[in-house]
């Protein structure tokens, strides 16, 4: 009776579905592009479960200044769907591998209108359950510098200007460190000259009384000649 009761269980554990869990989906945050280019929009995501036939991918959009979404592009059952009527047909292209949990699409050609919101849901059952995740397209004329951009080429400014302030202060200390060490060794010298000067003596004094005498004797014998 326990055994029946017991195989009942398992029967009953098999045949519950696995709980689904929640998929994490990832897009860039702000993407710029020239007008009559083209862009990648990048859309992936993680899921605790291997990557499913049935996964799919679904893109909407909203231009500036809308509330609502348009879909513009589905893909499921190994298959991707292109929306051929609205303001993207003939300029969209999927190039994204859903093996790889990659949805990402290619948007060709474009135009100062297709400035708006690009939102990107996946599923990947039986893992359902996820926020989807939006980037802002900013299509110009001339894409601006941006703001990061400007603030690495500061931050690169001051820290070189901080270098060569710590250069130059190292090349003073050496300097004059140099001049100090010359004028002790200069000093040196000079000391050491003196004093061997001082250990030989004071030279001898000459003796001019000589000279006057030995002139006197010859004067005196030349008188006597006489």
């Amino acid at each position: 009776m326990l055994t029946l009761v017991a195989l009942a269980s398992l029967l009953v554990l098999a045949t519950v579905p696995e709980p689904s869990q929640a998929i994490v989906i990832y897009t860039g945050w702000e993407r710029h592009a020239l007008v009559g280019t083209e862009v990648r929009l990048s859309c992936s995501f993680f899921s605790w479960r291997w990557t499913s036939e049935d996964v799919t991918f679904s893109w909407t959009y909203r231009p500036d200044g809308a509330r609502d979404s348009i879909s513009i592009f589905h893909y499921t059952g190994g298959m991707a769907y292109v929306d051929n009527k609205g303001p993207f047909r003939d300029r969209l292209e999927f190039v994204g591998d859903p093996g790889r949990r990659d949805g990402s699409i290619l948007l060709k050609n474009l135009e100062f209108s297709d400035n708006g919101t690009f939102t990107c849901d996946a599923k990947n059952p039986p893992d359902i359950v996820g926020r989807p995740s939006s980037v802002r397209l900013l299509v110009f004329e001339k894409v601006p510098i941006q703001a990061g951009v400007i603030t690495g080429s500061i931050i690169g400014a001051v820290l070189g200007l901080l270098l060569l302030i710590v250069v130059i202060y190292y090349l003073m200390r050496f300097l004059v460190a140099r001049r100090v060490f010359s004028l002790n060794v200069s000093k040196h010298g000079k000391k050491k000259k003196e004093g061997s000067q001082q250990r030989q003596g004071p030279a001898p004094a000459v003796d001019t009384a000589k000279p006057k005498t030995s002139e006197k004797k010859k004067q005196e014998s030349r008188k006597d000649r006489k």
